[in-house]
């Protein structure tokens, strides 16, 4: 039986530009590196280190050779925050590109965009 997500797989162009977003702008920290040593390199990254669920960010070209049947779109993330008026101006402030703020039956949610264009949803959780 499944009780959790533990990881989720994002598969990007450049992973240092990605760490670099992930930590500098969007807040997240890097829980572990792993390199082979072989080209197979792979960035463990969490908004904190509680978290039990992170990001693992993988070269994208690496794994597309390794594994060509393997599906590397991005994946649709929602993320949730405490006070997203506060994270949409921080994020405003940090330049990173953002939809607008939108009210659902759900509660307020908006998108934002890391480096690469890849798309995701923040909503406010209390």
């Amino acid at each position: 039986m499944i009780n959790k997500v533990g990881q989720i797989m994002l598969y990007v162009n450049n992973q240092d530009e990605a760490v670099q977003f992930w930590t500098e702008k969007a807040g997240f920290i890097v829980v572990s590196e792993e390199d082979n040593g072989q080209g197979f390199r792979w960035i463990e990254i969490a908004p904190t280190k509680e978290a039990e669920t992170s990001i693992i960010l993988h070269n994208k070209e690496f794994i597309a050779k390794m594994q060509p049947e393997l599906n590397l779109n991005t994946p649709s993330l929602m993320f949730f925050s405490e006070d997203l008026d506060q994270l949409y101006k921080d994020f405003s402030d940090k330049k990173i590109t953002l939809g607008e703020m939108v009210s659902m039956p759900s509660g307020k949610v908006f998108n934002f965009a890391d480096n690469e264009n890849n798309y995701f949803a923040v909503m406010e959780r209390k």
